[in-house]
């Protein structure tokens, strides 16, 4: 019983912590759309760090519960491997826009093209692909 209730919270801190790597670019795809408005500018920026924060707080619950899995109901194999290595790419990802927020909030960056960051936007979710691969398969 106890695996079932590990691994349900892991999954639900998963889910968090890919809604936020995937709607913090989005945010940034907003400011660059907002052009000068400064009220939509400040309300984007505070936005953006919620949920940078939040990103952070729910990664380290789904890390920790990811881990008791591991660790105390033996889940190994290569394929834990590498999903952990997909992982700290997206986790590496949602620090790199995390920080392009950062520097343009401080005035010292400008953001990319509306259009970059829908590009930037769509990156986690071949990550994903590749982790919900690994999960399922189990492929070595």
């Amino acid at each position: 019983m106890a695996y079932v209730w590990t691994k349900t919270f892991h999954l639900v801190f998963v889910i968090a912590f890919m809604a936020a790597v995937f709607y913090l670019p989005r945010i940034l795809v907003n400011l660059a759309e907002a052009g000068g408005e400064a009220g939509v500018r400040a309300r984007l920026v505070l936005m953006g760090r919620r949920l940078y924060r939040f990103g952070h707080v729910v990664f380290g619950l789904a890390l920790v519960t990811g881990l008791a899995l591991a660790l105390h109901f033996g889940m190994v194999g290569g394929w834990l491997h590498a999903k952990l290595a997909l992982v700290a790419v997206l986790f590496a990802f949602h620090l790199f826009v995390g920080a392009r927020l950062k520097a343009y909030d401080a005035g010292r960056k400008a953001l990319p093209s509306a259009r970059a960051l829908r590009w930037i936007n769509e990156l986690p979710v071949l990550v994903l692909v590749g982790v919900l691969w690994l999960v399922l398969g189990k492929p070595f």
